[in-house]
This record gives C-alpha cells, sequence and structure tokens, in this order.
C-alpha cells in the first residue's frame, strides 16, 4: 500500500472516529471471510460500520478522537466497528456475534471517549433499545401526577364519606 492510500484511509477513519458516538475494538483472528461478511452486514444493518485496518494506521486515526481511549488496543488481528447513532445496537449485534463464533473476541469499546471493558459491553448490550427506554421514562413521569392527583383527590372523597355517614346517621336518628 502507498503512502498516499494510507494517508486517505488515516484521514477518512479520523474523521469517522470524530463523529461516532461509540468505537468497539474486536479479535477478529481465526474467522472465516463468510462469517465476517455476515457480521459485516448484521452490523450495516444496525447502521454500523465494521473496518478490518493495519494497527499503525488506526493508532494515527485515533488520535485527537474518542476512539483514543481504545488506543493500547491496537495490536494483534485488529479490526474497529463504529457507529454515530445509538450505540446499544452494535453493541449488542457483536455480543451476539461473539457468543455464537468462540474466535471472535471484543476487546473493549470507547463510549464518547470513555474507555469500556466487556462488563460496560455486555451491560450496554443489555439496556433495552431506545424506544423502549423513552416509553419508560415517559411513563414514571405519567405516574407521578396521576399519583399526586390520586391523593389530592383522596381528601374530598374521605370528607364526602364521611358527610354521608353523618346525614345516614341523623336520617336514622330522625326517624
Amino acid at each position: 500500500m502507498n503512502l498516499d492510500k494510507k494517508k486517505e484511509i488515516v484521514t477518512e477513519l479520523h474523521e469517522k472516529f470524530l463523529k461516532s458516538e461509540i468505537v468497539f475494538v474486536t479479535d477478529y483472528k481465526g474467522l472465516k471471510v463468510s462469517e465476517l461478511t455476515d457480521l459485516r452486514r448484521k452490523l450495516r444493518d444496525g447502521k454500523s460500520e465494521y473496518r478490518v485496518v493495519k494497527n499503525s494506521l488506526l493508532v494515527r486515526a485515533s488520535e485527537a478522537t474518542q476512539a483514543v481511549a481504545v488506543k493500547g488496543q491496537f495490536k494483534g488481528a485488529t479490526a474497529v466497528a463504529f457507529t454515530d447513532r445509538n450505540p446499544v445496537v452494535p453493541a449488542k449485534i457483536l455480543s451476539d456475534f461473539a457468543k455464537t463464533n468462540e474466535k471472535f473476541k471484543i476487546r473493549a469499546a470507547a463510549l464518547n471517549g470513555k474507555f469500556l471493558d466487556m462488563n460496560g459491553i455486555k451491560a450496554l448490550a443489555g439496556l433495552p433499545p431506545r424506544e423502549v427506554l423513552l416509553a419508560q421514562v415517559l411513563a414514571a413521569m405519567n405516574a407521578v401526577p396521576t399519583a399526586f392527583v390520586r391523593v389530592l383527590n383522596g381528601v374530598p372523597q374521605k370528607m364526602m364519606n364521611l358527610l354521608n355517614a353523618l346525614r345516614e346517621k341523623k336520617e336514622k336518628e330522625a326517624a
């Protein structure tokens, strides 16, 4: 590969790392081409990208980006997955792929510049989709005013019950 092509790859990756929400570092050693193609297709469907790049180019491309948090992981057979959208989707795809392919390993990730180890990645992959989280937040926000209205409504309701009981008692005494 000539110098111009290397510079082009570094520039392209640098721009993508700048825009990315999350960058995963994976070890693909021992996987078949068909398996890698399948993984790429799944990630592409999830609006993510998967690239196999030389480690020296990854180190250069990660400078002054959030991917610098995983710079120490660029060794051996390295590939990166990244997205500028919802970070949960590629985390789930990569975690599921790692469960079915023993040779595939997720080394680490950089989420908005913060280093994530395997425990952090598993926690991220275990999150429900964004839409479900938003629905849960909305339900919680809706529950607070509803409960407050019930409490406020309870005071006059108890007062009405007391007055009705007094009225019935007076009617019985008068009869």
